[in-house]
């Protein structure tokens, strides 16, 4: 691997991640609302005497001792997977495959879903908490890409939300949902142990989003179309439904659990205490009815959701230059011109509930949520532009805390930075184009 490292810092990351995820028929995908994956690093001021500090399980015999939580990113390319610590750019390891596959969120701070055509595949990233009374203690070990897959015909959304995960079939409208913690814990087969599943209702693209006490939203469609959404029930009762989501695309959960989704007439809200829908108003943003926010990007810190605003029904490739502010909490939503366009893997969130979108011209573009105005824009790539086929590499942005991940696919670089000061920390290159980017942290 050829590597050049430009700047370099090393330096604590806080966690407070929502990673987004999504498999899409089209070239206009979803980013899914994932809950915040966080572990600090303890200082360790306490009496180990008394402790018996269990050695890590036979499964683990690999794993070496470190001060903190190592950092791991991984990115998907048409040679395999390649991981990186992206505080110095070191290649920690390649994994090779072949074929197009995605990364999803898998609720904890070691594991990632990998989309393939056999299922959801388990890659283990190697950054390991193993909780120990008042503190934790971290590990490290060799990055890998293990045999534990959990079946899908065709496998789509990865969802995470109220420390559950929801993994939804496309090929058979099938959801899987399990608790996070099962898959963190692990068995030998780092498979979860309590699986429930049930029935979307015939195969389509939908998504599924699961709750504590075992409810669940899911849509309901077919492969020509899809334009409601239930509210289940642990025992599958539909509590609530909406048929007024026509081409149900995009989720995201705000600040207090509320959900939003993306539809073509202007998005709709759940609202999780009222358990009841929505419909957000989009006819003065709308063109001849037609409003599409089908990804978005939601924040546990804000009621806001941040979302993409197409609204030319005819257009084979629409190149909007506004995003879209959906509040979950009044059902009201308003647009954020940008001035340059962007696509679907340009959203993410600050720690703070910020906005912060990558457009054309290479810039981040910072956006106060509460007002509406873009506070900053940090220069970080050359200007680039959305290709005709989606699956084609190009630029990612992943937001953790106030650090953001990117990637310029046409120039072959992985960047770092740090939003709070507005600088690019470390640049990478590499000997790929990465199409996806996955963080365990």
């Amino acid at each position: 691997m050829k590597r050049r490292i430009f700047s370099t810092v090393t330096m604590a990351v806080a966690t407070s991640f929502a990673l987004a995820a999504c498999s899409s028929p089209n070239e206009d995908t979803t980013s899914a609302e994932a809950t915040t994956a966080t572990s600090e690093a303890h200082d360790h001021n306490h009496d180990h005497e008394g402790h018996d500090h269990d050695a890590p399980g036979a499964d683990d015999a690999d794993l070496t001792e470190v001060s903190s939580l190592p950092q791991r990113v991984v990115l998907s390319h048409d040679k395999g997977l390649t991981t990186i610590d992206p505080a110095t750019g070191e290649i920690v390891d390649e994994e090779k495959i072949s074929g197009f596959h995605r990364l999803n969120p898998a609720g904890n701070t070691r594991h990632l879903y990998v989309s393939g055509k056999d299922g959801f595949t388990i890659f283990d990233t190697g950054a390991v908490t193993q909780p120990h009374g008042d503190h934790n203690h971290y590990y490290e070990k060799s990055p890998e890409l293990t045999d534990n897959i959990l079946p899908a015909d065709k496998p789509g959304h990865v969802v995470q939300h109220d420390g559950k995960t929801a993994l939804f079939d496309d090929g058979t409208g099938e959801i899987t949902i399990f608790d996070n913690d099962e898959l963190e814990d692990g068995t030998d087969t780092m498979r979860p142990a309590h699986i429930v599943t049930a029935e979307s209702g015939d195969p389509h693209h939908g998504v599924a989003v699961p709750f504590k006490d075992g409810s669940y939203l899911t849509t309901v469609g077919n492969e020509d179309e899809r334009h409601r959404i239930e509210y289940r029930s642990l025992d599958n009762e539909v509590l609530a439904s909406t048929d007024d989501c026509p081409g149900i695309h995009g989720e995201a959960v705000a600040k207090g659990g509320n959900v939003a989704f993306g539809c073509t007439n202007g998005p709709i809200v759940f609202d999780v205490e009222a358990q009841e829908f929505h419909k957000v108003d989009a006819n003065d943003i709308a063109k001849d009815g037609y409003q599409r926010s089908g990804n978005l990007a939601g924040s546990e810190d804000s009621p806001i959701v941040l979302g993409d605003n197409k609204t030319d029904e005819d257009a084979d490739l629409e190149r909007p230059t506004s995003v879209v502010l959906i509040d979950t909490t009044d059902y009201s939503m308003k647009t954020v011109e940008l001035e340059d366009s962007y696509w679907f893997r340009s959203l993410g969130r600050t720690a703070d509930g910020d906005g912060v979108v990558l457009t054309y011209d290479g810039y981040l573009n910072i956006i106060d949520v509460e007002s509406g105005k873009v506070t900053d824009r940090i220069e970080v790539i050359k200007p680039w532009k959305e290709k005709d086929e989606w699956q084609q590499p190009g630029p990612i942005l992943k937001v953790d805390g106030d650090i953001a991940y990117v990637t310029d696919a046409e120039n072959k670089e992985f960047l770092m930075v740090d939003l709070q000061e507005g600088e690019v920390l470390t640049r990478t290159e590499l000997d790929f184009a990465p199409v996806e980017m996955g963080i365990a942290r």
